[in-house]
Formats: structure tokens, C-alpha cells, sequence
């Protein structure tokens, strides 16, 4: 565990900002480019002012106190002028998926810019001892540089290897040792030059406008999936879990996937995992009757949305909830201790940050997490994408392959251009 905060208490201080344009059209280019972005509205940001990293079972327990300690330390000079979910101090987060994995990370940047509705803010984040003060002004940006022709390798696990991991999985589900686990795999992409963050973002934003659009730490991604958000005491979550692509003949894709039993069956498990974590730490918890039809550009989603009120005597912050709630059967499996081990034992592949929660906290504990998916991994001129797919017994192994490429498809044509 490694615990980097600041050297000094920290100031916050947030004023409305006269922008109207892209979010993701201020991020400058070369300062640790930060998003959560989702159509018009979320957060940017870049710089650093303080970091946490950690790993195992207790990261996010770690990151919760550490991150409860920068706030309490907050300078006296701190001010928020325009007091909406996202102002404030905030530090956005990204979790390995398992935590023996090292890379958790909290990041409090320098200069964050939000919107909500038609309000946008910028919130400067220093040392308390420091004059430095843009005014409220945005910085100029250096061009967005495309990374050039791109070079395909295989990962880790190729995919032949995940088609007979798959097949093994398949066989373990049918002798009845569990119910549905979740089984990934990566694709290597080398470009001629250095890959610009700004570049993949601001594509996948245009194609996939209703996802969060997430960078931290070199982590960039699309998800459709909201793990948790935390304003006041409503907690909100969308779970996905059941997937389909367009066959190219016509077919109704929707239909076809409400009308699934196996898919059904898979989002199921994933709906009842989250319950069940969620269930002891709120009062009231509303789980829809049957799921709806989520459809994106390259594959179609069951979806369902979950709601709960947390008891004004049992408080929690949005980082103890993911405590208990990662990983749900949506990227793990059922039951998912078991799914976990197998993933362990067969997948073949160091996830890292791939399906762990992302998103940014605020200073009153809350804020958003998604899943990591349809992300990549950028490192200078190479990236690292991942997709995956939930197992159940009647899964068929070429299908399951052709399905995680339809998903990882989305990283690899905003990559492109």
C-alpha cells in the first residue's frame, strides 16, 4: 500500500465558468488527462495535487480513509460558489478488478471543470500555501494528435485461447460446480507515435454518447454500465449483464434478446448479486420487475435499473458501498466466490484495472462509478484493450468469441479514427 497525499493541506475552490463548449474540448494535452464525461455533462480534469495507490482486499476501505483525511484537512480558505454533485474537491478513481492486482488509484487533480444542466464550473485544487490562481480561466490546448496506422498483436490470451477457456468454463458450469462466470481477454494495438488520451476519448464520445467516458490513469473507456452513484442518501446503479449484436440481416436484435432465456437467466444472476450486497446497507431497495433493452452501435444490452435510500442511521460513503458490492456477477459470476476462483485458475489474464469500478468521488462521500469496460490501456504508443463475456451453461464457445469482439470493436474504431 502506498499513500501519497499532499504535503500540506489542500484548497478548493470552485466558481462558475462561462463555457458552453465540449467538455472534453479543454483537457490540454500532456497533464494526466482525467474524464468523466456523459454527453454534455460530467467532469474533466488535469494536473495532481495528490494521490493514493493500493492493492488487496482492504483498497477501498484504504482509499476511503485516505481520502476522508484530505478532505478533513481541507484549508479554511476552501469556497464553493456554485454547490452542485461533482463541485468541490473531488479525486477521480480507478480499482483493479482483483485486488491482488496492484493500481488502485485515487488522483485529486489540479484544475477540474464540470457541468451540470446549463451550469459549468471550474474548481482549482492547491496547496494551501500557494497563490497560484488561473482567474477562472481555461488554459490553451495543444492539438489532438492521432496515433497513426495501428499494428494488431495478440495479448495475453488470444483469441483461440479464450474460445478453449471459454469451452472449460462451459464444461465446469454443466458438471454443476457454478452458475455463470465472466471470462475476459486482450488485444495489443501499437501505433506509430505516442497515443494522445484526447484522441480515443473525444471518439468514443461522439459514437457512444449515452456512456461515461472515463480516463484515469491511462485507463480510457466507454461503459454503459453505472455501478454506483451516491447523491445525499439516494444510491442508484445500472446493471447490464446479457448482451447481443446486429447479425447483419435485419433480424430484431431487440426481440430476440428480451426474448432469451439464456440471456435472461445471466442478467438475473447479475440483478441479484448487486441486490443482495446492497440489502444490508439501506433501508429501501427497488429492483425493476423485468429488465429493458439497452442498444448501443455495436451490440444491444439487457438492462435494469436499481434504486435504494441508505438509512440515515447506518451512513456510508460511496467507497465503503464498493467495498461491498465489487465485483457483482455482471463481471465476476455466480456465486461469485467460486467465480472468482475459477477466473483465477483458467483466464490467464492479469485484468488490472479492466472491469473494476471508475468514475470520481466528492468531498460529502458521494459521487459516480461505473465498471471499466470497452477500455484500453494506453502506454505511450501501444494500448492495451480488453473485452469479455458472461459464461452460463448453454453458452456456445464460438459465439461467446464473436460476441467479445463485437464488444471490444467499440475501443478499436475510435482508435482508428
Amino acid at each position: 500500500m502506498t499513500v501519497a497525499p499532499a504535503t500540506t493541506a489542500l484548497r478548493a475552490r470552485t466558481r462558475p465558468l462561462r463555457y458552453r463548449g465540449p467538455l472534453l474540448d479543454v483537457l490540454p494535452g500532456g497533464a494526466g488527462e482525467l474524464s468523466w464525461v456523459r454527453g454534455d455533462e460530467g467532469l474533466v480534469g488535469w494536473g495532481e495535487v495528490a494521490r493514493f495507490t493500493g492493492s488487496g482486499p482492504e483498497r477501498f476501505a484504504e482509499a476511503d480513509r485516505w481520502w476522508r483525511s484530505v478532505v478533513d484537512g481541507l484549508d479554511a480558505g476552501s469556497h464553493d460558489e456554485v454547490r452542485l454533485p461533482g463541485t468541490g474537491a473531488v479525486a477521480f478513481a480507478s480499482f483493479t478488478f482483483d485486488g491482488g492486482s496492484p493500481g488502485s488509484v485515487l488522483v485529486v487533480p489540479r484544475v477540474v471543470v464540470g457541468r451540470r444542466g446549463d451550469r459549468t464550473w471550474i474548481t482549482e485544487i492547491t496547496p494551501a500555501d500557494s497563490t497560484a490562481d488561473t482567474g477562472g480561466t481555461l488554459p490553451d490546448t495543444a492539438p489532438v494528435r492521432p496515433g497513426g496506422r495501428l499494428r494488431y498483436a495478440d495479448g495475453d490470451v488470444p483469441a483461440h485461447r479464450y474460445r478453449s477457456t471459454v469451452a472449460e468454463a462451459v464444461r465446469r458450469l454443466r458438471a454443476g460446480e457454478l452458475d455463470k462466470a465472466v471470462l475476459a481477454h486482450d488485444l495489443l494495438a501499437h501505433a506509430d507515435a505516442p497515443l494522445d488520451p484526447r484522441f480515443l476519448l473525444r471518439n468514443l464520445a461522439g459514437r457512444y454518447p449515452t456512456c461515461w467516458c472515463f480516463a484515469v490513469d491511462g485507463l480510457i473507456g466507454a461503459t454503459p454500465e453505472l455501478l454506483l452513484r451516491l447523491h445525499g442518501r439516494t444510491v442508484e446503479s445500472r446493471v447490464l449483464a446479457g448482451t447481443m449484436w446486429p447479425s447483419g440481416d435485419g433480424a430484431d436484435v431487440a426481440g430476440a434478446l428480451a426474448g432469451s432465456a439464456k440471456d435472461r437467466r445471466e442478467h438475473a444472476y447479475a440483478v441479484d448479486s448487486l441486490a443482495a450486497s446492497l440489502r444490508p446497507l439501506v433501508g429501501e431497495l427497488q429492483v425493476p420487475d423485468a429488465p429493458r433493452v439497452l442498444t448501443l452501435p455495436n451490440v444491444s444490452h439487457l438492462a435494469s435499473d436499481v434504486r435504494a435510500r441508505l438509512d440515515a442511521d447506518r451512513p456510508a460513503s460511496l467507497l465503503t458501498l464498493l467495498g461491498a458490492v465489487h465485483p457483482t456477477a455482471a463481471v465476476g459470476g455466480t456465486p461469485t466466490p467460486d467465480a472468482t476462483a475459477l477466473i483465477s485458475e483458467i483466464e490467464g489474464l492479469d485484468r488490472g484495472r479492466y472491469a473494476g469500478p471508475v468514475g470520481y468521488v466528492d468531498a460529502e462521500g458521494g459521487g459516480e462509478v461505473g465498471i471499466a469496460l470497452r477500455c484500453a490501456e494506453l502506454t505511450g504508443r501501444t494500448a492495451r484493450l480488453f473485452a469479455g463475456c458472461g459464461i452460463v451453461a448453454d453458452s456456445d464457445p464460438d459465439a461467446e468469441v464473436r460476441e467479445a469482439a463485437a464488444k471490444m470493436r467499440a475501443v478499436r474504431e475510435a482508435l482508428e479514427g
